[in-house]
């Protein structure tokens, strides 16, 4: 039985540690994680989150939800991860940080 909690603030620091194989940007600064939320389902911490891809026919798809799913699988008291790819609203380079714009020079 799980009895410590997990906020959202922890799974989002760990997110800032997932990096999108193509570009050197964390996927938060991307603007991928449409949201995550940590719930509680049979005494297990299972978070879930809602993301997307640049482009939704890219080919790293697959490896980034892997990289997600082994970040949050270290963090302490998570019981399972559950990773949801979404394409609405499609990506745009508006849901950028301005840091991840001005580091891709883009800005």
């Amino acid at each position: 039985m799980t009895t410590a909690t997990i906020t959202k603030d922890v799974v989002l620091e760990a997110l800032h540690d997932v990096f999108d194989p193509e570009i050197p940007v964390n996927i938060l600064d991307l603007g991928l994680v449409y949201g995550c939320d940590v719930i509680s389902r049979e005494d297990k911490n299972v978070v879930q989150v809602r993301m997307t891809l640049t482009a939704p026919n890219c080919g790293m798809g697959p490896v980034l939800v892997g990289d997600v799913e082994d970040r949050l699988g270290k963090v302490p008291n998570v019981d399972k991860v559950e990773v949801a790819l979404v394409f609405d609203p499609p990506w745009s380079r508006d849901m950028m940080s301005e840091e991840a714009q001005l580091e891709l020079g883009m800005f």
